[in-house]
């Protein structure tokens, strides 16, 4: 084993919150994620009170997405786009996973378009490695010339 220095790498270098003060933490960043599990519980029981978009470009949503997700790239959230979900709709957005930033920025505009939202964690890698499957579109022929 390398020689470590003994202490705890800056575990306790900056005091731990008061419990009251990282229960609000907590509970204030649970209003703004959600994670793969959650998602798969609720989509699976079938009672699901929220629309999955998957913000990720069409030809990735094609390779894999969740089950039921819609496919609405972030670049093309607008009021327009969203007229179909009623006002009070909760969206819970993913992109491929936490080296991406698309969930971020869907979730971006959807909160300035006043929508309410929650960023799944992990997306698709998230959802991959707690063992999840994904819906896979099958290639669509090239149209024959005529």
């Amino acid at each position: 084993m390398p020689n470590l220095p003994t202490s705890d790498f800056g575990v306790t270098e900056t005091p731990a919150a008061e419990p009251a003060q990282a229960a609000a933490h907590f509970e204030r960043l649970l209003a703004f994620e959600t994670d793969c599990w959650d998602v798969h519980v609720a989509i699976e029981a079938g009672n699901a009170q929220f629309t999955v978009l998957d913000v990720r470009a069409p030809e990735a949503y094609a390779r894999g997405h969740l089950p039921g997700a819609i496919n609405l790239p972030h670049r093309r959230i607008n009021d327009r786009n969203l007229a179909p979900f009623g006002p009070d709709t909760l969206f819970v957005v993913y992109c491929d996973g936490p080296h991406c930033n698309g969930a971020d920025r869907g979730a971006l505009r959807l909160a300035r378009l006043g929508r309410k939202v929650k960023k799944m964690i992990g997306g698709v890698d998230g959802w991959k490695k707690d063992g999840l499957s994904l819906v896979v579109q099958p290639e669509q022929p090239a149209p024959r010339p005529e």
